[in-house]
């Protein structure tokens, strides 16, 4: 059997005319710098990379160690490339202009260098998003309003699952295609063509501690869930739940399943728990590409305009009939 290669995938992509030859290397520059930040998970305690890093990011959170490595070297690898016009981390307030010796090209990079790393001292997966946009035309270097477009603008999105192996997730808009690291010979090899997601499904995730802050739409859906065979749904199901949103969507891609980060009282000032930008509109590609869907409960993630750069949503998103249920519970209110 022929082992296919990410390089050999895009190219095969370009020759199709889904993709440009700018953003296949794009991809494969993202690609790189996925395994090096692999290569850093995987040595973990080894190379003193575990624990807090003394910082907050710009959300006010404990950065992690692995945090900022994660973050320079996506940085870093991309700034060379020639591919983009400036860059949008979860961890830095500030767009991250290309500097002014290198090349530019023609999209934004946006990402989330590190996706659950309060997983990381306990050894649970962790994982990288990214988003790529078109750079709107115009003069001088790229401002934050360039980045503030819907998730139906995106060109790209995927993400990488630092667990047992190695693996990127990628849609370029035909299809979600799968990539498991060959850690021996240094590649991503095509391990998962064109995944999808059940329709109907048994299993759900959401953090249950936060139970009294929810909305009664999602008490009343999580409730049918709870009384199972012998509430109104007429079959149990099960919760999982990572605390990672890469493991926990890559499982509902996988076997299927609803994850759903709510509007509840804890987060309401905030307008939500999770980022438009770095988290939500790239899953919500992937997910619907799958055959998903994706809503904050009442409109569709990628539909919203973003109106900063590190805005924060409610997110469900998985199986298309529970995420139309859910959905259909905010709207009558």
């Amino acid at each position: 059997m022929r082992r296919v290669t990410l390089t050999q995938f895009l190219i095969e992509q370009q020759r199709a005319g889904r993709t440009t030859p700018e953003l296949r290397l794009l991809i494969e520059v993202v690609a790189r710098a996925v395994k090096a930040i692999s290569v850093n998970v995987s040595k973990g305690a080894l190379a003193g990379v575990l624990g807090e890093a003394g910082t907050d990011n710009v959300q006010g959170e404990a950065q992690k160690k692995l945090d900022v490595i994660a973050n320079e070297i996506l940085l870093q690898a991309n700034e060379w490339g020639g591919h983009l016009a400036a860059m949008a981390s979860e961890e830095v307030e500030e767009v991250h202009q290309i500097p002014f010796d290198y090349p530019k090209g023609g999209f934004l990079l946006l990402f989330d260098p590190l996706d659950g790393s309060s997983n990381i001292d306990v050894n649970i997966s962790v994982g990288t998003i990214f988003s790529v946009l078109r750079n709107p035309e115009g003069e001088g270097e790229p401002t934050e309003q360039n980045f503030l477009q819907p998730g139906r603008e995106q060109v790209a999105a995927g993400y990488a699952l630092y667990g047992p192996s190695t693996q990127l997730i990628l849609t370029v808009g035909d299809g979600v295609h799968g990539f498991t690291l060959d850690r021996e010979m240094g590649s991503f090899i095509y391990t998962h063509p064109f995944m999808t997601v059940p329709n109907e499904t048994q299993e759900f995730a959401i953090n249950a501690s936060n139970a009294r802050h929810w909305e009664p739409p999602v008490q009343r859906y999580v409730g049918e869930l709870q009384a199972g065979k012998t509430g109104p749904r007429g079959k149990d199901f099960n919760m999982r739940w990572v605390a990672s949103m890469v493991a926990d969507v890559h499982r509902i891609l996988t076997r299927g399943g609803i994850f759903m980060y709510p509007l509840d009282e804890k987060c309401r000032d905030q307008g939500g728990k999770l980022r438009l930008m770095y988290e939500a509109n790239p899953m919500a590609m992937i997910i619907e590409q799958a055959g998903g869907a994706a809503t904050t409960g009442r409109e569709r993630i990628m539909d919203l305009q973003p109106t900063k750069l590190h805005q924060r949503v409610p997110v469900v998103l998985g199986s298309a009939a529970e995420v139309e249920r859910v959905t259909k519970y905010h709207l009558e209110g």
